[in-house]
C-alpha cells in the first residue's frame, strides 16, 4: 500500500467508498493502470481525465513500479 505523506493518491472512505484515487479527484488510480494495460497512452488518459495532474500520474506509476 502507498503510504507516503505527499502521495499523489489517497484513500478516503467518504470518497468513492475508499477506492484509491488521485488526490483532489474522484478518479481511481486503477483507471490509469487499466488504460495503459489496454494499450492507451498517458496523453489519452490525461485528455479523458483532465482533473488528474500529469505529475501525479507519473509519480503514481513510479511508486507502483517500485512495489
Amino acid at each position: 500500500m502507498i503510504t507516503l505523506k505527499h502521495s499523489p493518491v489517497h484513500s478516503d472512505p467518504e470518497i468513492m467508498s475508499g477506492v484509491l484515487v488521485f488526490r483532489g479527484t474522484r478518479v481511481p488510480a486503477q483507471t490509469l493502470l487499466d488504460y495503459l494495460d489496454d494499450g492507451c497512452d498517458m496523453e489519452e488518459f490525461l485528455e479523458n481525465f483532465p482533473t488528474v495532474r500529469r505529475e501525479d500520474a507519473l509519480e503514481f506509476l513510479k511508486l507502483a513500479s517500485d512495489e
